[in-house]
């Protein structure tokens, strides 16, 4: 009898190269949530085709529609622009501490730099700095799972109604639940937040 079996070849490892481009974390963003490449070409006025090749990296859009493309995602510009900041053999591997990508607005005190490389794990990994006196200005709830680990300060924290005072060393985690923050004491707070899915 002849052997049947096929040699099959050795899977590939993805090369970090190829997710952390801008069309990989544009790609990330958008099913974190929940929205499909129509819904978000509805909204940005340009055809489902042309959102396609720039998630691929096929077509590179233009200031103008990183701004619209960013508001759709509610994530700021700067988050869109890190992708050149690291040399090439770091990219994908290595966040130096002066290049994180900014997140978030910075209104409310709450100062977030992205640790993670980019957005392509199922989870992302922040460094967020509380200002003295900032608070967070309602109570949120989204559809994920976080950590937090609290380096230096002090943080007042709300999980689905529980109160909580959190020093260095301390950690804490929810899951779906309401939750809001508050540093009303007079030293910034620093805390290492990990997020899944990615929300920014």
């Amino acid at each position: 009898m002849k052997n049947l079996r096929r040699d099959r070849p050795p899977m590939l490892q993805q090369d970090p190269s190829e997710s952390r481009t801008l069309g990989a974390d544009l790609r990330a963003l958008r099913k974190a949530r929940g929205l499909t490449l129509a819904a978000v070409a509805a909204r940005l006025g340009r055809s489902v085709g042309w959102l396609s090749q720039v998630e691929r990296d096929l077509s590179e859009p233009s200031i103008s529609d990183l701004r619209q493309v960013a508001e759709v995602l509610g994530v700021p510009m700067s988050l869109l622009f890190g992708h050149a900041s690291a040399p090439a053999q770091e990219q994908g591997y290595v966040v130096r501490a002066g290049a994180r990508r900014p997140m978030g607005s910075g209104e409310e005190g709450l100062i977030e730099e992205l640790l993670s490389p980019d957005l392509t794990d199922d989870f992302e990994v922040i460094h967020s700095t509380f200002k003295p006196h900032s608070r967070m200005q309602r109570p949120a709830q989204r559809p994920t799972q976080e950590v937090g680990y609290v380096l230096s300060g002090q943080l007042d924290l709300s999980i689905g109604g529980r109160c909580f005072t959190l020093g260095p060393g301390d950690s804490f985690r929810f899951r779906g639940e309401t939750y809001s923050w508050a540093n009303p004491y007079d030293t910034p707070c620093v805390a290492i937040w990990v997020i899944a899915p990615p929300v920014y």
